[in-house]
This record gives structure tokens, C-alpha cells and sequence, in this order.
């Protein structure tokens, strides 16, 4: 039946045909989802899975081709353009050292605790392992994008999770890359230091210049110059600085991209509220294209017989990367904060995989590493945990954590008018 229905289409055709079943299932469904554990994105990744080469092999997406890869870095500048405009700058002067001890003590404790597992339950040499750790590092902005978007959640901890995971992304790329060289045959000339030095500096520096730049170039509203732009042109003038962050970022001498996105994001959100506000109100259907473009393409490459390869090894690193070494690194990065155990707890474990490990799964497989499948399998693995972990849980938890806050907030009142009357007495 499989191959009937293939002859009778072009594979661009049954894309469009998947693609748009998705969309009109999804926005059916997705008052059901807010109510419920179901997660549109488990759903996008299933369908993928039950279409792609794991299943009917309806749908046929080579995990080399440029589009893959393409699509991956296209959505991951769509939604750490989004959320970096949501940085507030307030927050970001007052509040930065949370996701600063995350970035630099969880993130590396994470990768290490992965490396470690890895290394002790297969026969991945430390240098696979470390490359293993380092794709599984960083965290995802379009699976945290419930609990980071629900505005019940305290905003210290949104801003937190937001920050983080808006950066890790192009923070752990360097090591990736760095690890990806080593492994690959004639990887012995490659400087690392000098890489990630002038990787992260050209990224950041980038941002920066594009950010001042699109906040400058646009016409504020009380200027005659603005001729009357209509808001949805105004979105995309930002979306179009997102996107030429990210061409100029990677032009030789190659910075970050995902890093100068990001950075482009804050800096021009900051300086220029309107154009934030414009673009917030088209971003939630672009950004619902992109999950269902990307989740569905994931879930189309992936096997039964590729995800566990190795066996309960696989499983077991699994559960320890998201069960033990995201939680245990944060819960150490953040002792000694002003933060409460559970809050955490919270933080620890809405760390999902995604997006970002995705690609960069991708990359470690075109990079020439013999155990490049291997690594991918194992990576895909875990992110497909994630999907289901962190989809059932992000709406509970977030009810949780925003019914723990308003609690907290009820009884500081009930204190303090406490005090108050017990002093005029």
C-alpha cells in the first residue's frame, strides 16, 4: 500500500499533504492539549516516525541532505530570535546570575555526567563520549516554550530558563564542533582554543551590531518618517534582522550564528519594545510551522533499530541524562543562591532536548566520525525521551510551580498585613 500511495504522489506532495493534516489536526487538538498531557509535539514526532523510514516509509528525508540540516538551523533561528526578544532588560541587569551559573557550572557539570555514564556503560572511547555529552548539553527553547510563555510562572524563573537556553544552544556548538574535529579523519590541525575564542567573540560581537543596527534603521512611531508601516511589515523587518544576523554571523572568518541571533534578539527587543510587541503577535503560527516542519522531519529518520542499537546501555544513558545529570548539575550550580530546593528541582528538570541536539546530531553525522550513526542514534534517543518526558509534564509542572508562587506571594501578604496592624496597635 506504502509503495502505491508513493507512486501515485511526488514526495514534495505528500509532504505538503503531511504537513497540512498536521497543522489542521494540531489546531483541532491543541484546546484539548492545554487542558490535558497530550503534547502537539510528541504527535508531530510519531506521525514522522510511523511515516518516515522507521515505519510506512511514506516519507523520505536523508538525514545528509542540506535540506535536513537546513531546515534544523532554520528553525533554531526562528525560535531563539523569539525568545530572545522576550528577554526583559530589567531582568537581565537584575537578575543574569542564574542563568550565568548555569551556563557556566550546569552545563559542563551536564556534559560530564553524560560523558561519565557513557563512557562506563559502552565502548565509546572518552573523546566520543565527551561529544556525546556535549550534544546533549544544551536545552531546548521550543519544548520549555510552555513553561517559559505561561505568565503564572514566576518571571524569575521564565527569564532563567529563557536566558539559558537561548544560549547554551550556541555555546555548546563549539564543543561540538571542537570534539567533531578532533574525531575526524585530519582533525589532528585543528585549534580548538582558537576556534571557540573567535566562534563565540564574532557571534556575539555580531548581535550586537545588527541589534543596534535594525533598532536604529526602523522609524520609531512618533517620527514622520514612518509613513504609516503596517505592524505585520514591522515583524517582518525584525524577522529579516534575524535572519541576516545569522548570514552575516557565519561569513568568513565564521563567527556563531545561533549566538549572534540570539544576542541580535535581546539587544533590539530592549531598545525597541514596539518591534517586539509586533513580532510577538505573528510569531506563535510561524513558530507552529516551524515545530511541525522540524518534529516531523526528526521523527521520519528515526529506526527501532537505530535508536537502540545499544541496547539497555542506551536506555540507561537516557534516563541518567535527563533524570540525574541535568537536575544534579543544576541543583549544584545553583547552591548558595537565594533560590529554594524546589525551585531547583523545577529548573533542573525542565531542561529538555531538542531542537538544538538535533542539529547538532546532524552535523556529528556528515563530520566523517566512524561512530557518527552511533552518536546520532544515541542523541535521538534521548530527545525522543524528552518529547514525551517534558511534553506531559510542562503544563502539571508549570501549574505547580505558579501555584506554589501565588501560595508564597498569599502568605508574604498575610505577614505583612500582619505587621501592620500588630505596629498600630
Amino acid at each position: 500500500m506504502p509503495v502505491l500511495i508513493v507512486a501515485a504522489a511526488t514526495q514534495f506532495e505528500l509532504s505538503l499533504l503531511v504537513f497540512g493534516g498536521l497543522a489542521i489536526v494540531g489546531a483541532l487538538l491543541s484546546g484539548i492539549a492545554r487542558e490535558t498531557l497530550l503534547s502537539l509535539t510528541t504527535m508531530f514526532v510519531l506521525v514522522g516516525f510511523a511515516l518516515g523510514a522507521g515505519g510506512l516509509d511514506v516519507l523520505h528525508f536523508d538525514a545528509h541532505s542540506a535540506f535536513v540540516d537546513d531546515l534544523a538551523i532554520v528553525a533554531l533561528i526562528v525560535i531563539l530570535f523569539r525568545d530572545g526578544l522576550e528577554v526583559e532588560g530589567e531582568m537581565l541587569t537584575e537578575h543574569w546570575h542564574l542563568p550565568l551559573r548555569k551556563l557556566v557550572l550546569a552545563m559542563p557539570l551536564t556534559a560530564g555526567i553524560v560523558a561519565l555514564a557513557t563512557h562506563a556503560l559502552t565502548d565509546l572511547s572518552w573523546t566520543e563520549s565527551f561529544l556525546l555529552g556535549a550534544l546533549l548539553s544544551p536545552t531546548d527553547p521550543v519544548l520549555s516554550s510552555g513553561v517559559v510563555a505561561n505568565p503564572r510562572v514566576p518571571r524569575l524563573i521564565r527569564h532563567s530558563l529563557n536566558l539559558e537556553s537561548g544560549l547554551n544552544d550556541g555555546l555548546a556548538l563549539p564543543a561540538v564542533l571542537a570534539l567533531s574535529a578532533t574525531l575526524a579523519v585530519g582533525g589532528g590541525h585543528f585549534v580548538w582554543w582558537r576556534f571557540v575564542l573567535e566562534d563565540v567573540t564574532i557571534g556575539v560581537a555580531t548581535g550586537l551590531l545588527l541589534g543596534f543596527v535594525g533598532a536604529s534603521l526602523m522609524p520609531r512611531r512618533e517620527k514622520k518618517l514612518e509613513g504609516g508601516i503596517p505592524g505585520y511589515q514591522k515583524a517582518l523587518y525584525a524577522l529579516g534582522i534575524a535572519f541576516a544576523t545569522y548570514g552575516l554571523a557565519v561569513l568568513p572568518p565564521r563567527g556563531n550564528g545561533l549566538i549572534a541571533v540570539y544576542i541580535a534578539a535581546i539587544t533590539l527587543g530592549i531598545r525597541r519594545p514596539d518591534l517586539r510587541s509586533y513580532f510577538e503577535r505573528q510569531s506563535p503560527d510561524l513558530v507552529e510551522i516551524v515545530k511541525i516542519g522540524i518534529f516531523v522531519v526528526f521523527g521520519s529518520l528515526l529506526t527501532l533499530h537505530g535508536l537502540f542499537a545499544d541496547g539497555w546501555a542506551a536506555v540507561a544513558i537516557a534516563i541518567i541524562a535527563l533524570v540525574v545529570a541535568r537536575p544534579a548539575a543544576v541543583m549544584i550550580a545553583l547552591t548558595g543562591t537565594a533560590t529554594d530546593k524546589p525551585t531547583r528541582a523545577f529548573m533542573g528538570w525542565f531542561g529538555p532536548k531538542g531542537v538544538s541536539t538535533m542539529t547538532f546530531s546532524l552535523l556529528v553525522l556528515d563530520a566523517g566520525i566512524a561512530s557518527g550513526s552511533r552518536l546520532f542514534n544515541l542523541a535521538a534517543l534521548v530527545v525522543v525521551f524528552s518529547i514525551i518526558a517534558h511534553g506531559v509534564t510542562d503544563t502539571v509542572g508549570a501549574d505547580w510551580i505558579a501555584r506554589r508562587a501565588e501560595r508564597k506571594s498569599a502568605r508574604s501578604e498575610e505577614e505583612s498585613a500582619a505587621l501592620v496592624i500588630s505596629q498600630a496597635q
